[in-house]
């Protein structure tokens, strides 16, 4: 990892095509453009007619309960998702899993392929207590240089439903998670309303945004997502609230989704979707046009949930592509930005972009356009973040 705080690196072209370089002092952008030169005692590195994108923004994923690196994990789990929760909870008690390896394991790779800010979900639940939040924690600290992390206190077996939940969760909060999160407060809680009062008063006595797994479907989905946004309203919490997967949103009459959606921009509540193959999605472009910070996401990496996914947002953003038949090349870049600049702003990572005066992320790739980058996924020769270079020819070298 470099340690110089000024940094050029030359010979680059910028999403748009054109030729640059990009100065960076203090950890951040300090000029970007073409004829940019290096500041004195600079450390240089040549480009070499890259393309030059921003850091990557995981929007949405599990670090605690993966199992990437380890032996594999054979999937016998039933259909449901009470099933897959409670095969989870099992295996964790039975399995030797430790969430702070398994999250430093992952995170590097996450790192090493050009994703510099990450959310991350953490269960929290009444047989796990903090333990899972504790190895995320000190995953954070240990990356801290490398990787800026949002933890979002999940409960992932409920939270009504699982008396003690409430107070672990507050706890969680108290101890460092940035984000309270929730779950299918119908399907899950059975109580919608109680659910999500319980949530905004936890988020609103600890002055924490909400990002809410919303995976009921059709009209009960609708359901709940407008006594969600109800809240969001009363609770003044515009700007602050995230829906995760919305599958509702994806199967609901024409009319009746436009109405959901209006309601959703006038309040500026932010959508994630992980483009699954097999559910229903929002709308991407019919969000941009109402103005919806739509971004992407994995969701879970290789654990016991599903043997899917990898910590390349690249690949995530192809996915994304190939999910909503996104064909032309000024399509595709729409999918990039689901996994960069509206990621930042889905999840509130300041200081983001390639702009003089932004946090120094920055990839590197051997592509053509940004089009290319996303279908051909080529390795991060090189990926600086906070103004270090942290990972080169695919390999993490940072902390």
């Amino acid at each position: 990892m470099t340690t110089s705080s000024s940094l050029l690196i030359s010979n680059v072209r910028l999403p748009d095509g054109s030729a640059a370089a990009v100065s960076i002092e203090g950890g951040r952008i300090a000029a970007i453009g073409p004829g940019v030169t290096a500041a004195p005692g600079a450390t240089v590195e040549d480009g070499r007619g890259a393309l030059l994108l921003p850091g990557f923004v995981e929007g949405h994923t599990h670090i605690d309960k993966s199992n990437w690196g380890r032996p594999w994990y054979r999937n016998e789990v039933g259909p449901a998702l009470t099933d897959r929760i409670g095969n989870e909870r099992e295996w964790r008690k039975t399995s030797g899993h430790d969430a702070a390896a398994q999250s430093l394991a992952l995170s590097r790779a996450f790192v090493a392929a050009g994703t510099t800010r990450l959310r991350t979900h953490v269960d929290i639940d009444t047989d796990g207590g903090l333990r899972y939040l504790d190895g995320v924690l000190q995953t954070r600290q240990t990356l801290a240089d490398a990787l800026d992390m949002q933890i979002v206190a999940f409960p992932q077996s409920g939270m009504l439903i699982r008396p003690g939940t409430v107070e672990l969760l507050s706890r969680a909060l108290d101890a460092g998670a940035d984000v309270l999160g929730a779950l299918d407060p119908a399907l899950i809680d059975r109580d919608p309303a109680g659910s999500l009062d319980a949530t905004f008063a936890l988020a609103e006595r600890h002055r924490k945004p909400i990002d809410i797994h919303l995976h009921e479907p059709g009209e009960v989905g609708a359901f709940t997502l407008n006594l969600l946004l109800d809240r969001v309203a009363a609770h003044g919490m515009q700007g602050q609230v995230v829906v995760s997967h919305g599958f509702c949103l994806g199967a609901l009459p024409e009319r009746e989704r436009d109405a959901l959606l209006d309601r959703i921009a006038s309040l500026n509540v932010a959508l994630l979707t992980s483009a699954p193959a097999s559910c229903p999605v929002p709308p991407l472009k019919t969000c941009r046009e109402r103005g919806i910070t739509l971004f992407g996401g994995n969701d879970g990496i290789r654990d016991t949930w599903s043997p899917y996914n990898v910590p390349d947002m690249l690949e995530r953003a192809m996915l994304i592509g190939m999910r909503y038949d996104l064909r032309r090349d000024d399509d595709l870049a729409i999918a990039l930005d689901c996994v960069t600049d509206a990621g930042a702003r889905g999840c509130g990572f300041a200081d983001y972009g390639l702009r003089a005066g932004a946090r120094a992320d920055l990839v590197l790739v051997d592509a053509e356009t940004v089009a290319h980058a996303i279908v051909a996924r080529p390795v991060r020769r090189l990926v600086v973040a906070n103004g270090r270079i942290v990972a080169r020819d695919g390999a993490f070298i940072g902390a």
